[in-house]
């Protein structure tokens, strides 16, 4: 069933702050894995949904039988997708190509995030056309081309062949969210009696219980021995991006999903691109150059008129049916 409503202006500016704020835990997962280096991707990977799930439960658990009789094997289906796409193969892949290509190219290639949700969200009903988001698409891959130019002009420390893998990580990064992220919002337009925090809390339960699959093969791949104090690390990275990122920031971002359209929740994923740069700026103790500056910018002007053309009129809920 099709549903088409005004979205208040209230609605819109209480979506765009939760924007924010889900875009500011999120940028933090862009430096996680070159904290904890010395650890494969994929040990950052199960340490943090380990404890997403673990989190989960905890605070799921008093309305579990509640929760179960509400959904049917149609959404417990489409949350193994979601926990898979959204969280396992996303930050496997985004904590590879940080570690092989660094943030600044790692944030490149996820900063096209906005555009790629934007044209896959133009297809719903009621969705703003793509003539009237031409404006904010084009300063956003103006903003992104000036990030990857920086990246580009910076001296590269590896070898091509690791810079390309990681490129090839990224694309596949961002190839995920854009999946995960078109799909959660129309799940959540469909699941109106499942409040945004719950989704989440479940979410997190099913993305648990597909990492536990990963831990044989952790188990089975050789591995560098590391100290006490580095697996110290590793479970405080972890524990701290699972609250932050997965709890906190999932749970903003679900609630702007309802409050916003497809096509403006794209754009709003240009927040982490943000903040990941902004982060990865103080990880490196530096001022931004004139292109990341401009590049800033150009970002900012992109949700601004990507919310000028959400005022119109004819602005209504994503499709659900």
């Amino acid at each position: 069933m099709d549903i088409t409503r005004p979205r208040p202006r209230h609605d819109t500016l209480a979506g765009v702050a939760c924007g924010i704020g889900a875009g500011a835990v999120w940028g933090l997962v862009f430096l996680a894995p070159a904290l904890v280096r010395d650890f494969r991707p994929l040990d950052l990977t199960i340490g943090r949904y380990l404890f997403y799930g673990l989190f989960s439960i905890l605070l799921i658990a008093p309305h579990w039988t509640r929760l179960v009789g509400l959904l049917g094997r149609k959404e417990w289906r489409g949350l193994v997708w979601l926990a898979f796409t959204g969280n396992v193969l996303y930050y496997l892949l985004l904590a590879s190509a940080v570690q092989l290509g660094g943030i600044a190219m790692t944030s490149l290639v996820i900063g096209f995030l906005p555009v790629a949700v934007t044209v896959v969200g133009s297809r719903d009903h009621g969705a703003v056309p793509l003539r009237r988001l031409a404006p904010s698409l084009l300063l956003a891959a103006a903003g992104v081309l000036c990030i990857g130019w920086q990246a580009l002009a910076m001296p590269a420390a590896d070898t091509v062949g690791r810079q390309l893998l990681g490129l090839a990580c990224g694309v596949g990064a961002l190839a995920a969210w854009t999946c995960f992220a078109v799909n959660n919002a129309r799940w959540l337009a469909r699941l109106q009696h499942v409040s945004f925090h719950e989704w989440n809390l479940l979410t997190g339960v099913v993305t648990c219980g597909l990492t536990a699959l990963l831990l044989p093969l952790a188990w089975a791949l050789p591995r560098v021995p590391q100290p006490p104090s580095a697996w110290a690390l590793l479970i405080g990275v972890s524990a701290g991006v699972a609250l932050l990122a997965s709890m906190v920031g999932n749970a903003l971002w679900n609630r702007m999903s309802r409050l916003l359209p497809l096509t403006l929740v794209g754009q709003m994923i240009l927040f982490e691109t943000l903040f990941a740069l902004l982060y990865g700026f103080v990880w490196e103790r530096r001022l931004p150059t004139l292109l990341e500056a401009v590049a800033f910018v150009l970002v900012a002007l992109s949700v601004v008129t990507c919310l000028a053309a959400h005022r119109a009129p004819a602005t209504s809920v994503p499709a659900s049916g």
